[in-house]
């Protein structure tokens, strides 16, 4: 252990004498912060914090963050001691750059061998755990893990008590962060007496993020409708072979949101600039490309980005997936769009069409418009591009975005809808590939830089 590591020990008034013991201990080698309600007796140390915190775990952990200062943080529930080699191997993989949160993975008795009711409810949260978050982990409401501070402090956490616990674990794993356990030794420490408010918080707080909540806590109106859209694979396979027909080598995607179609882009390409304006986006990009060194998310906003820098990359094309009309002034987007654009440089770009169809969930995904072909045809040959090609897309969604988004007003697409929709989407790519739409939700442009000054 050393000074780049940081423990966080929330107790409460049940196990402050046991935290203070430990975080006596621990102290000696390492930062540690000691949070909680109630006094709690320990003596001052310059790597010793003592926080009073009402409220519970949760809140305990939120204040505690703010004084960690270690580039690794382990967060320890003052029940069981562990020897100075199991940290060591708790922090391992993060220290090797494999792991953004390591889980300490108890040992449990088989079911024959009878469970302690502690045991037992633990297990059985982790299955629901599990099948919410969809994470390989054993046991991921243990009492002992490291995180990379970095990752931690990401996610915004809301539960003040026990149900931390579980909305780490969806957090971490929604934001594409990489989780990975250890075995802990066996301890014989006799599991204390399971409280019923413990688990049943943390039950209730895995129901709501697999039901009602998504993993921003619903803050973000546009992402519960990307990430639906995120699960429309079919649906999103068929954009991309749209786009990818016009690709270059060098790519610039304007809006990159949760990254569903840079995904299904990048493969192949020589350079992917993910812009984003979304930090919060912008950080699972990070993370869904790690290791993809040729795709570099950027956070910027489209007026505010540094387009001589990006001027300089040398990029062939430009594609935008449903942002355009994302973007208050579009013709000067598209004006700077030209200016960085290679000579002979394309624009690919898919935008909402039909205003009869500006609903409810246009508003909740912040769209300031929907096209017609005049309308995209003007703003692109008004500003530096000649179009190539214009076309329809989707005529079979318009009925379902009518009816839930004008008649009934809902915010976002109804998950059993898409479903249904993404199943028939390889059905719908070939039928539009053989005819020639009359109309569509949306427009499909492909436009290419005029002049010689790009």
């Amino acid at each position: 252990m050393n000074s780049s590591l940081s423990f966080v020990l929330p107790y409460s008034p049940r196990n402050a004498d046991t935290a203070a013991r430990f975080a006596r201990e621990l102290s000696r080698n390492a930062e540690v912060v000691l949070a909680g309600e109630g006094p709690v007796e320990v003596d001052a140390h310059p790597r010793l914090h003592v926080l009073a915190v009402q409220g519970g775990k949760g809140a305990a952990i939120r204040a505690a963050l703010a004084h960690v200062t270690g580039a690794v943080t382990v967060l320890q529930d003052p029940d069981t001691a562990w020897s100075p080699d199991v940290y060591d191997t708790l922090v391992g993989p993060i220290r090797a750059d494999t792991a953004d949160a390591v889980f300490g993975r108890r040992t449990f008795p088989s079911l024959g061998q009878g469970l302690a009711p502690a045991q037992l409810a633990d297990r059985a949260l982790g299955h629901v755990t599990r099948f919410v978050t969809d994470v390989a982990l054993a046991d991921p409401l243990t009492g002992l893990r490291a995180f990379r501070t970095e990752a931690l402090r990401s996610v915004t956490l809301t539960s003040d008590d026990d149900a931390v616990d579980a909305e780490l674990v969806v957090k971490l794993a929604a934001q594409l962060f990489r989780l990975t356990e250890v075995d802990l030794p066996p301890t014989p420490v006799v599991p204390r007496r399971p409280r019923a408010t413990q688990h049943l918080s943390r039950l209730r707080t895995l129901l709501r993020y697999a039901t009602v909540r998504d993993d921003a806590d619903n803050q973000h109106e546009g992402y519960t409708t990307l990430e639906r859209m995120d699960g429309a694979t079919h649906y999103n396979q068929w954009l991309a072979r749209r786009f990818r027909e016009h690709l270059g080598r060098r790519v610039l995607e304007i809006g990159s949101g949760i990254g569903t179609i840079t995904r299904e882009l990048e493969s192949g390409l020589e350079l992917l600039i993910a812009l984003e304006v979304d930090r919060f986006y912008v950080d699972r990009l990070k993370n869904l490309f790690r290791g993809k060194p040729h795709v570099r998310p950027y956070l910027s906003d489209v007026a505010l980005a540094d387009w001589e820098s990006l001027k300089d990359e040398h990029l062939d094309t430009i594609v935008l997936s449903n942002v355009l009309e994302h973007i208050p002034d579009d013709a000067s987007a598209v004006r700077r769009f030209r200016q960085i654009l290679s000579p002979g440089g394309r624009v690919v770009i898919l935008v909402p069409a039909l205003p009869q169809l500006f609903g409810a969930i246009d508003e909740a995904v912040g769209h300031h418009r929907r096209y017609t072909p005049a309308t995209l045809r003007a703003v692109l040959e008004e500003n530096g591009f000649a179009v190539e090609k214009l076309e329809w897309m989707n005529l079979v969604g318009m009925p379902g975005w009518f009816v839930n988004s004008r008649l009934l007003r809902r915010r976002s697409v109804p998950k059993l809808q898409l479903k249904l929709y993404d199943t028939l989407a390889p059905l719908f790519a070939q039928a539009e590939s053989r005819v020639k739409l009359p109309v569509g939700m949306s427009l499909f442009a492909v436009a290419r830089v005029t002049g010689s000054d790009a």
